[in-house]
């Protein structure tokens, strides 16, 4: 199968464009051409690469037109990110490929009521933020064609993306990776109010699992949404004492009320802000629905996949674990 991969150098596409070189496909990989993938594969070499700026090209409505003429059986988008966009791509390639991946997000589901979260759960709260409100769109408007007009879309839902190569969301709920760092000298760590609110990473090769085990399962993606995250989720501190452990320390956790919290000066306004959303949300989702009908199956845990980020980061002299 010919496969266009749209944002092919991104977390998701380093490791989903050699899975599907090695599934023997033949893959087209787009993107702006500004960075190289994440981890380096010898499969990039059997892979046909287009340059091509999705913002510009849509902005002269010329992006789906563009990504049709690379000739595909199959259009994986890890990058919409706007309902107009996707409508736009839908038009281009409608009666032209036999399959549209869609990478959606685990943020369009509201604050859960029942844990975990399953991919039919009424959508009786709206996400909270602008990012997952427009991914909800998109899926709504993506699987109503495939219900209504038999276009063949697929959406899934990753939760926390995390890799060698770039920050995993921390124990705080942010991106501070200075948390890491403390935590592995034994040094103190706030979390808001009693740590128990959850969060639910990803390795990005099993997102990229997830969309190679739609393509190759046609029939039982096709209209459907399903969640791609690890087995579990992790309280806030359970991941702190998990990460405390890996450098053979007891986690020196203090728990404060949030607003309290959000005043620790090791905290600025963007971390307080993001520590928020998430713990607004507190995402725990189900993979049973991608597990039965696709075969799913994470490699990593949530812990697994967060430690092999974090290594690389001290590699990196990005975490320092020294006294």
């Amino acid at each position: 199968m010919r496969v266009t991969v749209i944002g092919a150098t991104g977390h998701i596409g380093t490791y989903l464009v050699p899975r599907l070189v090695r599934a023997g496909h033949e893959v087209v990989a787009v993107s702006r051409g500004e960075r190289e993938p994440y981890q380096s594969d010898s499969a990039w070499t059997d892979v046909e690469s287009v340059t091509l700026d999705r913002e510009a090209a849509e902005e002269m409505g010329e992006f789906g037109e563009a990504i049709a003429a690379t000739d595909p059986d199959a259009v994986v988008d890890l990058i919409c990110f706007e309902p107009e966009s996707a409508e736009a791509l839908v038009e281009s390639l409608r009666g032209e490929v036999q399959h549209l991946l869609h990478c959606g997000t685990i943020w369009v589901h509201g604050p859960s009521d029942v844990v975990p979260t399953t991919e039919d759960a009424p959508r009786t709260r709206r996400p909270l933020g602008e990012y997952g409100r427009k991914k909800s769109e998109i899926e709504a408007y993506l699987l109503d064609e495939a219900r209504r007009n038999d276009f063949p879309a697929t959406v899934l839902h990753p939760g926390h993306i995390v890799g060698p190569g770039w920050e995993p969301l921390n124990p705080a709920g942010n991106f501070d990776t200075d948390v890491f760092s403390r935590l592995a000298r034994g040094e103190e760590v706030a979390l808001p109010n009693f740590g128990l609110e959850t969060v639910h990473h990803v390795h990005a090769d099993d997102v990229a699992q997830g969309f190679q085990r739609a393509l190759e399962n046609w029939s039982a993606a096709v209209g459907e949404s399903f969640h791609v995250v690890s087995p579990r989720a992790l309280t806030l501190r359970g991941y702190a004492e998990a990460v405390a452990g890996w450098f053979g320390r007891d986690a020196d956790l203090t728990y404060l009320p949030f607003d309290e919290w959000a005043d620790r000066p090791e905290y600025d306004d963007e971390d307080a802000e993001m520590t928020e959303e998430h713990i607004r949300y507190s995402p725990n989702a189900s993979i049973e629905k991608a597990r039965e009908r696709l075969g799913y199956e994470p490699r990593y845990t949530s812990l697994e996949a967060t430690r092999e980020a974090v290594e690389a980061l001290i590699e990196a002299g990005e975490v320092d674990s020294s006294e």
